[in-house]
């Protein structure tokens, strides 16, 4: 048995979680798989639950944050049973660019001056050092996810924004992370279009197959003695004294001190209120075939790129030489190729020498958008734990959570968790989210084109 802090939040006996079953909203209704999935590493068995276990943890969620949650707890000795719906790295962990980016939405020095050094700093330098942990999860189980560590590129189609870019690496180059300014021919020779003004390095980021990375996590858990259960939907949560009980749409049951949910972009009604919490919105992305001798000019160093419109374009190439370009997309779950159109033309517009070139794959993932573009971090109720809302660069802030996750669970004071537990907020008139994502592409369009 692990000693585990209890979350502060309601401390009524016998507290019942009765959700209205979760429709399944995240599939493209299309024939072709994405990429990741077409090329991915084997899946580790995860079977259905079937009767009643127990498990000191119960995690709900098989992405990035429920398996590396259910990872390092299993590292710490305690018994771990991992649900998902669907199987491990279905979701945004399976469906996203690949791209492993230390960094939040915010500054170093914007976070300082929100939330103080004392605890701005500690949340600072975990994300500084998320991107370490990835790699050396890869290296240290051997996941076979195509890593490369070539940098990120963050890159501005004006010089006002490159200026306010260049501010940024400065403030990253003061706590010790190696950056590149770049000007608009340094842009130019690295990405292979004359586009951008120019841009800056993080040379901590990186790339990875998004799939193949999650699979990895999911195989390492099990070997550290995890229970992992797919196509496991959890319909209901009940506490009773110090103990929760979740039970299945299979009618299973799991029976444990303690709860961490885990399902970001994907959050249901398991926790009232949680959902309305984050904006599920969808990223869609688009791949090229290998392009061979005719790609060799387009980031030709293997970083990983994005542009800085608030509405962000995201590309990069696979281990084959595809190219891959990534944004927002539709609201709604995409039903076709028309809804992919736009980043197509982006592709062309960005790279005029890879007009007419097809696309293979089209796919979409949703991310979940908080009001704060903070990774949130609750404890509503004494025994359960959620996390989610990464703002899009969940590869390294889930992976970094997890960690953290298990050691606070675990009451390690030698490591303490550097994301803040806060309460749970919903997003004012959460139901008319549509409108808040139409609303905010309009705006943030018009304000690009005014800055650009």
């Amino acid at each position: 048995m692990i000693g585990i802090p209890a979350g502060g939040g309601p401390t009524d006996e016998g507290l019942q979680i009765r959700p209205r079953l979760r429709a399944d909203t995240a599939s493209p209704r299309q024939g072709v798989p994405s990429l990741w999935a077409a090329t991915a590493i084997p899946g580790t068995h995860a079977p259905v639950l079937a009767g009643s276990v127990k498990a000191d943890v119960l995690v709900i969620g098989a992405g990035y944050t429920g398996l590396s949650t259910a990872l390092h707890l299993a590292q710490r000795g305690a018994s771990v049973c991992v649900l998902d719906a669907r199987q491990p790295g279905w979701g945004a962990s399976g469906r996203n660019g690949g791209q492993v980016n230390p960094t939040l939405k915010h500054d170093p020095d914007e976070l300082v001056r929100l939330y103080g050094a004392a605890r701005a700093e500690p949340l600072i330098d975990a994300v500084s050092r998320s991107a370490d942990l990835v790699f050396d999860l890869i290296d240290r189980h051997r996941i076979d996810c195509h890593p490369q560590r070539a940098g990120w590129l963050q890159l501005g189609y004006s010089e006002r924004a490159v200026e306010a870019m260049h501010a940024r690496a400065s403030q990253w180059a003061r706590r010790g992370v190696r950056v590149e300014l770049l000007d608009k021919a340094a842009a130019a020779a690295r990405v292979g279009t004359g586009a951008f003004e120019g841009g800056w390095l993080d040379g901590r980021a990186g790339t990875l197959q998004p799939l193949s990375f999650a699979r990895g996590l999911a195989a390492a858990a099990q070997a550290a003695g995890a229970a992992l259960h797919g196509d496991t939907p959890v319909t209901k949560l009940d506490r009773q004294g110090a103990h929760w009980t979740a039970r299945t749409a299979g009618g299973a049951a799991v029976h444990a001190q303690q709860v961490v949910l885990a399902t970001n972009g994907y959050t249901d009604g398991l926790w009232p209120g949680l959902a309305r919490t984050v904006l599920a919105a969808n990223s869609a992305i688009v791949a090229t075939p290998p392009l061979g001798a005719l790609g060799e000019n387009i980031l030709p160093g293997g970083e990983a790129a994005a542009t800085s419109q608030r509405l962000l374009l995201y590309f990069r190439k696979d281990a084959q030489g595809r190219l891959l370009l990534g944004g927002r997309g539709h609201f709604a779950d995409p039903r076709g190729a028309a809804d992919f159109a736009h980043l197509e033309r982006a592709v062309e517009l960005l790279f005029p020498q890879l007009r007419g070139t097809r696309f293979d794959y089209r796919w979409a993932g949703r991310i979940a958008v908080t009001r704060d573009f903070m990774p949130h971090l609750h404890q509503p109720a004494p025994g359960i734990t959620m996390a989610l809302g990464y703002n899009g660069r969940g590869i390294a802030l889930a992976t970094a959570m997890g960690r953290d996750l298990a050691a606070l669970l675990c009451g390690d004071r030698a490591q303490p968790c550097a994301f803040p537990i806060t309460p749970i907020q919903p997003i004012p008139l959460h139901g008319l989210q549509r409108f808040y994502v139409a609303a905010g592409v309009a705006w943030y369009s018009l304000l690009d084109k005014l800055s650009g």
